[in-house]
């Protein structure tokens, strides 16, 4: 416990700092007057904080372990929130941002990490799916209990909370987690850097990244912002409502993290290839995100939410296939070097969508144009249907 809690705590708080937006979206647009792309660029700026570290983080905690590593980092995301709860402007919003982005970046893998160190091989499935079911937690969290606080209080309150929470995990970290005695392979960093060149030239790594990007990345952008002016402008919903549906969203988000990672190996067990497997999922998903575009009126908008939040689950098993394939001592560097494309990929999106549904027109009518809406979502289809494709075909090939 003293080495899983204080871990699952720091991804709980990364996770809450990234859906928090979703929530909040309209007391911003109304304080400070922001457009749909200025939403957009500041929500997407924790996503590009996030992955342009991603690299770097990867060499730290495979040089000075995860213990020290995330315990400074989230002093940063401290900073971060304080700088947003006193902002009065969009510059000093996105540095907030991008400072609580850099600070939580390495708590999924600082994590998988300490967990690699620390416990039986035959025990990681078990603990990773707890921790990202932790992560579905900090999810659920930004949903109804932060439109409840917003009741109470005020968004910037509520940040300066999150702020003292931030400061009493990184506490947590240092105090309760031992430091693992056992040193690195190689802690040089010209060793290092040769170690994330061997995965960057892996071409394993790069039949499966770009489609993990593509998922994981369009999924982030629309769970964390994107569903909530969605849920109200398409599907007419109101704050409570938008909250209550997000709220089934993560808790779909966070079954498929506990549930996904076993099914996947029990198939395996069995003799059922993976890739089919996952190619399904996503294929779900994107006729999801394709429903989304049309504007339809979806009848049972708790269940579609839930089953979507599930199958977005699915794209984060691609880093099990990571991890059968590298050595345990790139585990740390493979994984962030994943996490970089997927986190950029977010960030196109999330920026991108709100371009898109701004050139449509502002929100001066109460609602953004459902026009916008189509293109986005729409665009996002095909390319999640190009990525499924590429896939299906390189994983029949390689199976001939």
């Amino acid at each position: 416990m003293s080495i899983f809690v204080p871990f699952a705590a720091g991804y709980f708080a990364s996770y809450l700092y990234r859906a928090i937006n979703a929530v909040i979206a309209d007391e911003l647009v109304a304080d400070l007057g922001l457009s749909a792309n200025q939403l957009g660029l500041l929500t997407s700026a924790y996503f590009l904080a996030f992955a342009v570290v991603q690299l770097p983080v990867g060499m730290l905690l495979d040089r000075f372990g995860p213990r020290r590593v995330e315990a400074l980092l989230l002093l940063i995301a401290a900073l971060g929130a304080v700088i947003f709860s006193l902002a009065d402007n969009l510059a000093a919003l996105t540095l907030g941002r991008l400072l609580i982005g850099v600070g939580v970046a390495c708590c999924l893998m600082a994590s998988f990490k300490a967990f690699a160190l620390w416990f039986r091989p035959d025990q990681l499935p078990m603990l990773n799916g707890s921790l990202m079911a932790f992560g579905a937690l900090g999810a659920l969290a930004a949903t109804a209990p932060v439109a409840w606080l917003l009741e109470l209080t005020g968004w910037r309150q509520l940040f300066m909370g999150l702020a003292v929470m931030t400061l009493i995990m990184s506490g947590l970290i240092l105090v309760m987690v031992p430091e693992h005695r056992a040193p690195p392979k190689d802690i040089r960093f010209d060793a290092l850097f040769g170690g994330l060149k061997q995965v960057l030239c892996d071409r394993f790594f790069w039949r499966i990244a770009p489609v993990a990007a593509v998922f994981s990345g369009s999924s982030m952008a629309i769970a964390t912002l994107w569903a909530a002016p969605w849920l109200r402008d398409i599907m007419q919903q109101d704050s409570g409502q938008v909250a209550t549906a997000l709220m089934f969203m993560a808790m779909g988000m966070g079954a498929g993290f506990l549930s996904l990672g076993f099914i996947l190996a029990w198939l395996l067990r069995h003799g059922v290839r993976p890739v089919p497997v996952i190619a399904v999922l996503m294929t779900l998903f994107m006729s999801m995100v394709a429903a989304m575009a049309t504007g339809w009126h979806i009848p049972v908008l708790p269940l579609f939410m839930a089953t979507m939040g599930f199958l977005a689950s699915a794209s984060a098993t691609i880093f099990s296939l990571l991890s059968g394939h590298f050595d345990s001592s790139l585990a740390g560097r493979a994984s962030t070097a994943l996490n970089l494309l997927v986190f950029l990929a977010a960030f196109v999106f999330q920026w991108g969508i709100g371009i898109v549904i701004g050139f449509w027109g502002g929100v001066d009518a109460g609602a953004y144009p459902a026009e916008g809406y189509q293109i986005a979502f729409g665009t996002l289809v095909v390319l999640q249907a190009i990525m499924i494709a590429t896939l299906v075909f390189k994983d029949r090939k390689l199976a001939t």
